[in-house]
């Protein structure tokens, strides 16, 4: 689960996997997979014949055992994959609960109670609504909201980040989860959860699969094996009646053989493995998937919504310009501004500093016996006052000019209006009453956002940021993002009715958010991915979390979403291919003797009737293997329209689910008749 987290060891995993397998033989796991419930069936009737041919000495008992030995394997090989694709989800699962332990927690009356009066209690005894009381080094024990205090909070343990975060009461960055660790100062946090029911304990549950339901496509893609097998079940009983009109008569174990070889096993041996693999790469991208719904639908998305604030811009706003006024050297004016800046320690002051750096390529030192100004509601300025009488301020253009007794020159002016119709925010910059030159503060895009959301218009998906900001404002952090439309003026009604008409339009919407405002839209969502820095009740109301609060991350969730449906549909193409391939195999074989026509349909020339079906089985028993890591990797994304990735699928594999059958059945047909076994 942590990106820091030491690699789970292969041939524990491999070993384990191989063990569940066997388990998984049990008749009430198999019934959740029609197609290999039939195989195991036909396995242990085959072998039921095979052993009773055996005992009597009726020949033919040792192909009856042998293709009912390539049963059995068809059968472990399609559990293995589950298996294995599970395993992968308990390792990290693993590496969660380590981070659980009960431990004694200060629990508070009240949120205002100081912690000399905090009562000992266990942390699995604490319950929802309760107050406790959690200090620098010490685990936040379970799922909670600050609402009192300010701290540096480890979530390495979740997240796998090593760099704090701070969470603080109020606001959309109160919410503190299980596990992680107080890294300085302290929290009253107000308890969420009930025993069990914590955002880890969810986590542990989701990322073992022990309650991963079926989603519509998988169900859909069930309907239609099982319909195939009914199919095929219908065409293996009535041929005997065909090779009795004819005078031949088929083996039971021949028909058992033909009908395992005919019904798509490949893909129903794979299916669960490919829709629990797929939850398991959105795992490792540390995003958390309540169900396998959200992750197919991601992969169909049409409209994104973002929010601005946080998610497409820092949220604060930083300095993106220091403009001088005429006559007024840059320099002077990047000394100026520095210096009103030293003591200021808001995100603001200190990215004027660091701009002011970029320019002089170092800054001055706070000098000696110079006197910070802070700035308050009411003077609307901050600056510092130095032991030589030289003032410096920067401040609201209007405060400024009251305190300089004048406006500034026409051409600075004009630089002003242009910075505020650009949705930025002016601040002069005065040195006693001189005013040296205007600062342009303005909410900085996030490096990167504009190629990935460029990527995500090559995959079709529309963008649209969601803003609280005047449409002036919005009009120019838009354009300089790169979406394809934004809403301005946003209230939470306006998001969830922005929704509404995305998809009254046939079109799936996937909105990412993180505040309170924002749980309405992310439920009303298609895909709703909350950021787990946001709101308890954002991470409720969302099907996706992402563990690393990075809203771009959704770009790796449509492609997990799309991967996943595109190797169930290939999988699906080679499947059926395959089948077609395996019917030119056994039938000619089976009616040859009666009909010596059909010898023209043995287009791969098998020694024999027997070699034909033993190799048929082997096949399918193999090529099960062989599929194996790449149902678990998943077929390669690559942004491309809907026609060309049919093209591509049918390309490859249709046209290689019946190429290589025929290779593959021929080649085991010459091993068997090398071994002497046809």
């Amino acid at each position: 689960m942590s990106k820091h987290a030491k690699p789970t060891d292969a041939s524990g995993l491999y070993t384990t996997a191989l063990r569940q397998s066997l388990i998984k033989l049990d008749p009430r796991q198999l019934w959740g997979n029609p197609v290999m419930f039939v195989t195991a069936l036909v396995a242990a009737m085959t072998t039921l014949l095979g052993l009773r041919d055996l005992a009597t000495g009726l020949p033919g008992a040792g192909t009856a055992l042998h293709i009912a030995l390539w049963l059995w394997l068809c059968v472990i090989f399609a559990n293995f994959a589950e298996a294995l694709a599970e395993g992968r989800g308990r390792a990290r699962a693993d590496t969660l609960r380590a981070t659980k332990s009960e431990t004694r927690v200060r629990m508070l009356a009240n949120p205002d109670d100081t912690p000399e009066t905090a009562t000992q209690t266990l942390s699995t005894a604490l319950k929802s609504g309760q107050f406790i009381y959690v200090a620098a080094g010490e685990i936040v024990p379970t799922d909670g909201e600050a609402v009192r205090g300010m701290a540096s909070v480890n979530e390495s343990a979740i997240t796998g980040e090593s760099a704090p975060v701070i969470r603080e009461a109020g606001g959309d960055r109160s919410s503190v989860t299980g596990g992680t660790t107080i890294a300085s100062d302290w929290l009253v946090i107000r308890v969420t959860a009930e025993p069990g029911k914590s955002f880890l304990d969810r986590m542990i549950a989701l990322v073992e699969g022990a309650e991963r339901q079926k989603t519509p496509n998988e169900i859909a893609l069930n309907i239609l094996l099982v319909g195939l097998t009914l199919i095929f079940l219908f065409v293996v009983v009535t041929l005997p009646a065909f090779a009795s009109y004819s005078g031949t008569a088929i083996p039971v174990v021949v028909l058992g053989a033909l009908f395992v070889t005919l019904i798509p096993t490949t893909i129903g041996g794979l299916l669960s493995a490919i829709g629990i693999a797929g939850m398991d790469r959105l795992v490792k991208a540390n995003v958390i998937a309540k169900s396998g719904r959200a992750v197919e639908a991601a992969g169909d998305v049409d409209t994104l919504l973002l929010d601005k604030t946080g998610t497409i811009t820092f949220g604060n706003r930083m300095a993106d310009a220091l403009i001088p006024a005429p006559g007024v050297d840059a320099r002077r004016l990047a000394e100026a501004a520095a210096l009103a800046s030293l003591a200021d320690e808001t995100p603001e002051g200190k990215s004027i500093v660091e701009k002011a750096r970029e320019m002089l390529g170092t800054i001055p030192d706070m000098p000696l016996g110079a006197e910070p100004v802070a700035f308050t509601a009411q003077t609307r300025l901050s600056g510092l006052d130095l032991a030589d009488g030289r003032r410096f301020r920067k401040g609201a253009i209007d405060a400024v000019i009251r305190l300089a007794g004048h406006t500034p020159p026409g051409a600075l002016a004009a630089q002003v209006d242009a910075i505020a119709r650009s949705g930025g925010t002016p601040l002069l910059v005065v040195e006693g009453a001189e005013i040296l030159g205007v600062v342009h503060l303005k909410d900085i895009v996030k490096p990167g956002v504009r190629e990935r959301f460029a990527e995500l218009r090559a995959m079709g998906i529309r963008t649209v940021m969601i803003t609280g900001d005047n449409p002036l404002t919005a009009a120019a952090i838009a354009a300089e993002a790169g979406v394809d439309d934004f809403l301005a003026e946003a209230t939470p009604e306006m998001k969830l009715d922005l929704i509404r008409r995305e998809q009254a339009g046939g079109r799936l919407v996937a909105m990412c958010g993180d505040g309170s405002n924002d749980a309405p839209a992310l439920a009303q969502a298609d895909v709703g991915v909350a950021m787990n820095a946001g709101t308890p009740a954002a991470k409720e109301a969302a099907n996706l979390i992402d563990l690393d609060s990075d809203p771009t991350k959704l770009i790796e969730v449509v492609m997990v979403g799309k991967q996943l449906l595109i190797s169930r549909g290939a999988l699906t193409t080679f499947s059926i291919a395959n089948d077609v391939a395996k019917y030119f195999a056994i039938l000619p074989a089976i009616f040859v003797a009666a009909y010596p026509g059909l010898g023209v349909l043995n287009v791969m020339g098998l020694a024999s009737p027997t070699s034909a079906i033993l190799s048929a089985v082997i096949f399918n028993a193999l090529i099960l293997v062989g599929l194996v890591p790449l149902a678990l990797r998943g077929v390669q994304y690559r942004p491309s329209s809907a026609a060309a990735l049919l093209r591509r699928n049918l390309t490859i594999y249709g046209l290689g689910g019946l190429i290589v059958p025929f290779l593959g059945i021929k080649a085991i047909d010459l091993c068997l008749v090398a071994l002497n076994l046809a």
